[in-house]
């Protein structure tokens, strides 16, 4: 049973919600997501609440139940507030700027690293070793700022990076003792 799937989603204000046979769009501020829904579920909207319930007990229809009713919440809080993911670069002289909507990285080799964002987010660099991605679509942002931390991912033994904002990184020794 899931309890997530049964819990009902609140539509806040300023946010529309329609239903057309299995796709459900959600809209606002100018901003559209449409979430693709299983045939195996049932959407309801009454009284600014949606509703989804289980058309069978199979399996697959209970493990996607909880799945689509955060997709849906998701939608609704990225489109009312919006996503953001913060990255942090470690290292010396590992630097960050940006160019547009190009985002220009120096990370320790001979050329810049560029990575253009994707529609729908935006890039922020408060400082040279801070970058911010925000967004509201939650996936979106999430897969840009991991395809950004594994560019230079945190290595163990330095620490340097790219790493998420509060992120622990389990460092290691080096080596010691050795004897020929």
């Amino acid at each position: 049973m899931s309890r997530i799937g049964l819990e009902p989603i609140t539509i806040e204000e300023g946010i529309e919600v329609k239903i057309e046979k299995d796709i459900l769009t959600v809209c606002g501020d100018g901003k559209e997501l449409t979430i693709q829904i299983p045939k195996v579920l049932e959407v309801k909207i009454e009284d600014n609440i949606i509703n989804i319930s289980r058309k069978d007990e199979e399996k697959q229809s209970k493990s996607i139940h909880g799945t689509i009713r955060m997709l849906i919440n998701n939608a609704i809080y990225g489109i009312k507030h919006g996503f953001e993911k913060k990255l942090e670069l470690v290292g010396v002289g590992y630097r960050a700027r940006l160019e547009g909507t190009t985002l220009v990285m120096s990370l320790g080799w001979n050329h810049p690293v560029k990575a253009e964002s994707p529609e729908g987010i935006t890039i922020e660099v408060p400082d040279e070793t801070k970058i911010t991605i925000k967004g509201y679509d939650k996936q979106k942002v999430g897969e840009f700022a991991a395809k950004i931390r594994a560019i230079r991912p945190p290595e163990p033994y330095k620490g340097k990076g790219i790493r998420y904002e509060g992120e622990y990184v389990r460092r290691k020794s080096s080596k010691s003792g050795v004897t020929a």
